[in-house]
């Protein structure tokens, strides 16, 4: 159950903290939490000082909000993200989108590390998504009192919006950096996905796979929040010829993909 005293407690904490009316908010993905560096001015909550926040568990999500000047405008920054892998519920998962809205935000943006379904994009390439594929088996707006935040019945037609993503195609391109578009399904996880569900995943239209994103998507668009995501693709999901994973590998290719993601994402926000 989501309480409204709940959020309130979150969002005054951060306006004691310092987190005065941030215009757009920022998930960070796996292995892409170098986009920190560039924010100036920064003001730091860490999720455990946070009340009602959850607590980031995996390894290599951070777990605090970063506040402060980028690209020209105030930011709040989700260091972290939580996943229904690591145990946690969706209202959980999309607790800090509420929270981002709650302290003024007017545009959400998102990034990932995915894997390449489709095998004209190649790891290392970035995507921006265009739809996606709910396959984690439940919604974050399904629970008693979702009524009290927003239609129950939440429209997700054009869940991505349209303005931002052509403007990021558009700056991807004036920087020489390789950008697709595309259609990203989100899974449980935490293990990677077997050859005939990749084979899968390609019949149902998907090009990206993940572990994350659409449950914030879909609050998002529940909160009437334009948003944009965007895939750093870190492997190639090739079911005729399927290597094994190596995690740190992954890790890395974002880390080399992360300084585009970081200078577009930066660009799009000094043009929002």
């Amino acid at each position: 159950m989501l309480s409204k005293k709940q959020l309130s407690d979150s969002i005054e904490y951060l306006i004691d903290q310092g987190f005065d009316a941030p215009e757009v908010g920022i998930v960070l993905g796996t292995g892409l939490g170098q986009l920190v560096d560039s924010i100036e001015n920064q003001k730091v909550a860490h999720y455990n000082n946070i009340p009602s926040f959850p607590l980031a568990t995996v390894e290599f999500h951070t777990g605090k909000l970063i506040y402060g000047d980028l690209g020209g405008k105030k930011v709040v920054v989700m260091q972290g993200r939580f996943h229904l892998y690591e145990g946690y519920d969706f209202i959980d998962i999309t607790y800090p989108i509420r929270v981002m809205h709650g302290l003024g935000i007017k545009n959400l943006l998102v990034s990932n590390a995915a894997g390449a379904v489709n095998l004209d994009m190649k790891k290392g390439d970035m995507m921006v998504i265009d739809d996606h594929i709910n396959l984690q088996g439940g919604s974050p707006l399904a629970f008693k009192n979702v009524s009290e935040f927003g239609e129950r019945f939440t429209d997700m037609s054009a869940p991505y919006d349209a303005n931002m993503n052509n403007i990021l195609l558009e700056l991807a391109q004036e920087h020489g950096t390789k950008m697709h578009k595309g259609v990203y399904a989100s899974v449980v996880g935490p293990q990677l996905e077997t050859r005939a569900e990749y084979r899968m995943l390609k019949l149902m239209g998907a090009d990206a796979v993940g572990m994350s994103t659409v449950p914030e998507i879909i609050v998002a668009n529940h909160l009437n929040l334009p948003v944009c995501a965007v895939s750093v693709l870190t492997d190639e999901c090739d079911p005729d010829d399927l290597k094994a994973v190596d995690i740190a590998e992954i890790i890395a290719i974002a880390g080399e993909a992360e300084p585009k993601m970081v200078r577009l994402f930066q660009s799009l926000i000094e043009r929002l």
